[in-house]
């Protein structure tokens, strides 16, 4: 007699992103187990806040999410953030924050599909309970690459790259937070946070799944 159940489950089953097994979630059990033990509660006090430090199996989970097409690993980097957010702010946390993802240029969108930054924002607020403003920001200038920049070349390459989107045509009353899926120089989050500022918006800071070591140790985003 035929187990419909199980071949089901077989059919519903796809290839883990990561490893290849076979998983019927985003990633499969033994991913997950790895992916936990990046975790190392990154936190500056705010307004900086990472999951994780950039490396290792955490930093192959974030490049196979952007350039190799699996959007559904944002969703589970998304809960990781949020489970971290919330364990560590309790009921200290402010819930009137508005939760904004750091956009991708109109190109940059299509090409890709989908905005990382936005997916992880939506899991964060669907654990964590904040309002997503996810046009909050528009990304309106074409931006390079930054991985291959100097600093002052960030800094350069991202100045006046933002400005308000749809979802601030009426100017929201309590603090934004900003989420991204990585925090290396703040270049980029210091221009998300100029265009917010200019506009009479204040920022709380900045949520990331993962932070590079040097910045864990060094960077801080300026008031």
């Amino acid at each position: 007699m035929i187990n419909w159940k199980n071949l089901l489950d077989l059919f519903l089953q796809s290839n883990c992103p990561l490893c290849q097994r076979f998983t019927s979630q985003e990633l499969c059990p033994n991913c997950i187990r790895q992916l936990q033990k990046c975790h190392n509660f990154n936190t500056q006090s705010l307004p900086i806040f990472a999951w994780g430090t950039y490396g290792g199996i955490l930093k192959r989970a974030i490049a196979t999410m952007k350039y190799e097409n699996h959007p559904e690993i944002a969703r589970l980097l998304g809960e990781l953030l949020a489970q971290a957010w919330l364990s560590h702010h309790g009921y200290k946390c402010d819930h009137t924050l508005v939760v904004v993802p750091i956009p991708l240029h109109a190109h940059k969108l299509k090409q890709r599909g989908y905005n990382q930054a936005a997916l992880i924002a939506q899991s964060f607020c669907e654990v964590t309970g904040l309002q997503l403003k996810k046009h909050g920001l528009e990304r309106i200038k074409v931006t390079q690459a930054q991985f291959n920049l100097s600093a002052s070349e960030r800094e350069k390459n991202l100045n006046e790259a933002f400005g308000l989107g749809k979802d601030f045509c009426q100017r929201p009353k309590t603090p934004v937070l900003l989420v991204d899926d990585i925090y290396t120089t703040g270049a980029t989050a210091r221009s998300a946070i100029q265009t917010l500022r200019k506009s009479g918006i204040s920022v709380y800071g900045l949520v990331a799944v993962a932070i590079t070591a040097k910045s864990a140790n060094s960077e801080h985003l300026s008031p």
